[in-house]
């Protein structure tokens, strides 16, 4: 068995990787995959909104607290399933990268 079978992080290809092995790793960077997606187009719409005008002071602190906080608990996240933001990067194809 080589050293390589050992390490169960998926290679840095840029794709999702779901083999048997290491599917919950692969799960795991396919859902904050998608939540990451999520959270770039929230912020994206919120900041629109801010420059819109359309949102009070509170709002925006609110806002502001949120998404601070979801970039934390994303820090975790990726800390706990040993990921980082090129991880989650993933290759469309021909479409290119995702983020």
């Amino acid at each position: 068995m080589s050293l390589t079978n050992l390490d169960k992080r998926p290679e840095k290809s840029g794709r999702i990787q779901l083999d048997p092995e290491s599917a919950e790793q692969g799960l795991a960077q396919l859902v904050l995959t998608v939540i990451e997606l999520l959270r770039e187009l929230v912020e994206r719409q919120a900041l629109r909104r801010v420059d819109g005008g359309t949102l009070t002071e509170q709002e925006i602190e609110n806002l502001g607290v949120a998404l601070m906080n979801l970039d934390v608990k994303m820090d975790e996240l990726k800390e706990v399933f040993d990921l980082d933001d090129e991880d989650l990067n993933i290759d469309l194809g021909p479409l290119g990268n995702l983020l």
